[in-house]
């Protein structure tokens, strides 16, 4: 899997293609990602001590790997992501500037 949370994305396919949003939650065995506010579903709950009220909630649902690209560091548009080496260290790095997205 190339996302980590904490990664900006926008989604490139499906109903909310052209939104951006940060990477909340990444399920490696279903390779799906949760994203801030894209793929948003409503949720029916019953009461609990949590919610005492229950009713009707809007939650974001997993989106698959393959609709989302991540977003550039320097130019804030999608790109493909390469790996490298520095200083001893595995980085990923934006194949369109070549900027190291991992600090």
């Amino acid at each position: 899997m190339f996302l980590k949370k904490g990664d900006k994305v926008r989604v490139m396919r499906g109903k909310d293609a052209g939104k951006e949003g940060t990477v909340t939650k990444v399920l490696q065995k279903t390779d799906k990602v949760i994203v801030e506010g894209v793929n948003m579903i409503k949720k029916h709950e019953k009461p609990s001590t949590l919610n005492p009220q229950g009713g009707i909630v809007d939650k974001e649902a997993a989106i698959h790997v393959s609709n989302v690209m991540l977003l550039d560091p320097e130019s804030n548009k999608p790109t493909r992501i390469g790996k490298d080496v520095k200083d001893g260290n595995k980085v990923r790095i934006a194949k369109k500037s070549g900027a190291a997205i991992d600090k």
